[in-house]
C-alpha cells in the first residue's frame, strides 16, 4: 500500500469511528454480519445493478454463496434469526462489501443504519434522513443536496387505477429498476398486433389467469419438456412473460390511465409543493390515494421537526433507487454538483422481512453510507 493510500485509509477510519459513535449515541447497536452470505436473497430481492455485480461461490453441499454486496439483507437476516424478531430494534454497521465495479475497487467500506419494527413510520423515515445528514456532517461534508421519492405513492396510484395485475407488476418493476417508465407506458398503451405467434395456445389458456395459475401451467409444461429454464429465464420469469403477453392481447393500457400516470410522474419540486399537486390530482381524478398522501405529508412534518430544510429538499414522484425491495420513502444525499453517485442513500422496505422468511410483516427502514466517497470529499473540503 502506498503512503497516500495508507494516509487515506487512516483518515477514513478516523471519520468512520466518529460516525459509529454518533450512531451508538442515537441508540443503534453495532452489528457485524458474516462476510460470506447465501446468494439467493440477493439474487431474488436486490436490484439488477447488484445482481450482476455479485462475487459468487459454491460450498461443498452445493449451496450458492456470495461475498456480501451490501449490509441491509445480512443485518435483516441476523435480526430475524435472533429472539427479537418483530420487536423494535435498531442496528448500525461498518464493514467491507464486495461488488464488481468496472474501473473501481471491488472491495469498499460501507456504514449504515437499519431500523426494524417501528410502527411510527413517518417519524422513523424522517429520523433516517436526519441521521443520514448527520453522517455527512461527521465527515465534514455540509454542502449537500437531498433527493427524495416515495414508491408507495406510485403503488397507490397503480392500485387506484385498478389495472390488470400483470400491468401493475410490470410498471412497479420498471419503476424500481429505473427503466424508462415513460417509454414502457407508451408501449403498453398501443394494442398488440394480431399476428399469430407460436405460443397462441398457451396464451389462450392463460387468458384471465392470475400469476399462481400461470406459474402452475408453465411449470407443468416445462416438466413435460424436461427443463427448468429456457435461455437463462426461470420458470417464474417465463410464466410472467406469458401472462403479460396474454393480457396485452386482450387490449392496451387505457388512455385514461396513461394520462393519469403521466401527470403523476411529472410532479416534482419541494415536498410541500408536491403534496398540493398530489391532492389536486386525487381530486381531479377521484382516485383514492389519500392514505399515501397523508403518510407523505406526515413525514414532511417530521422532517421539518428534525430541522431539515424542507424547501431545500428535492422531491420527485418518478424518483427510484433501483432496488426491488423498497416499498415507500426513498432518498439520496449528494455532494452538491456531484451528479449521479450518492454519498448516503436509503429508504423504507417493509416487504423485505416476509420475503426473507418472517411469518409476520415487520416495518423496516434504513440507509447506507459510502465511507470512502465521503472521506474523499471531506478531505477536499478541509483543504479548501
Amino acid at each position: 500500500m502506498t503512503a497516500t493510500a495508507t494516509s487515506n485509509a487512516a483518515g477514513s477510519a478516523a471519520w468512520a469511528d466518529t460516525l459509529l459513535l454518533s450512531f451508538a449515541q442515537a441508540g443503534y447497536v453495532h452489528a457485524e454480519p458474516a462476510i460470506l452470505q447465501p446468494a439467493e436473497p440477493f439474487l431474488d430481492l436486490s436490484g439488477e445493478d447488484i445482481r450482476k455485480s455479485l462475487y459468487l461461490t459454491t460450498d461443498a453441499t452445493g449451496e450458492e454463496l456470495c461475498l456480501r454486496p451490501d449490509l441491509t439483507i445480512p443485518v435483516a437476516r441476523d435480526y430475524l434469526a435472533s429472539g427479537r424478531a418483530g420487536e423494535p430494534a435498531g442496528f448500525s454497521y461498518l464493514g467491507p462489501v464486495f461488488r464488481y465495479r468496472s474501473g473501481r475497487p471491488s472491495e469498499f467500506l460501507q456504514a449504515g443504519i437499519e431500523s426494524f419494527g417501528r410502527q411510527d413510520r413517518a417519524a422513523a423515515d424522517a429520523e433516517m434522513l436526519a441521521l443520514a445528514l448527520q453522517a455527512t456532517a461527521a465527515f465534514g461534508v455540509r454542502d449537500v443536496e437531498i433527493r427524495t421519492g416515495d414508491v408507495a405513492l406510485f403503488n397507490a396510484v397503480i392500485d387506484a387505477l385498478d389495472l390488470f395485475p400483470v400491468w401493475r407488476r410490470r410498471l412497479i418493476k420498471d419503476f424500481n429498476r429505473k427503466i424508462s417508465l415513460e417509454q414502457d407506458l407508451e408501449r403498453l398503451s398501443i394494442a398488440t398486433a394480431t399476428a399469430r405467434n407460436e405460443y397462441e395456445g398457451v396464451l389462450a389458456a392463460l387468458a384471465g389467469s392470475d400469476r399462481k395459475a400461470a406459474l402452475a401451467l408453465v411449470t407443468d409444461l416445462m416438466s413435460i419438456a424436461g427443463t427448468t429454464n429456457v435461455g437463462g429465464r426461470t420458470t417464474a420469469e417465463i410464466a410472467d412473460r406469458f401472462l403479460e403477453q396474454s393480457t396485452l392481447k386482450s387490449g392496451a393500457l387505457p388512455r385514461e390511465a396513461l394520462t393519469v400516470l403521466k401527470r403523476f410522474l411529472s410532479i416534482a419540486g419541494n415536498p410541500d409543493q408536491a403534496v398540493a399537486e398530489l391532492r389536486a390530482l386525487a381530486a381531479d381524478t377521484r382516485l383514492d390515494i389519500s392514505a399515501a398522501i397523508d403518510l407523505f405529508e406526515n413525514r414532511v412534518g417530521f422532517m421539518a421537526a428534525r430541522g431539515i430544510d424542507v424547501k431545500e429538499t428535492r422531491f420527485s414522484t418518478s424518483f427510484g433507487r433501483g432496488l426491488d425491495y423498497y416499498t415507500g420513502f426513498e432518498f439520496e444525499v449528494h455532494h452538491r454538483g456531484n451528479g449521479v453517485e450518492p454519498l448516503v442513500a436509503g429508504g423504507r422496505y417493509d416487504g423485505l422481512m416476509t420475503q426473507l422468511g418472517s411469518q409476520m410483516p415487520i416495518p423496516a427502514v434504513g440507509f447506507s453510507v459510502w465511507v470512502d466517497a465521503l472521506a474523499k470529499i471531506g478531505r477536499k473540503e478541509l483543504k479548501s
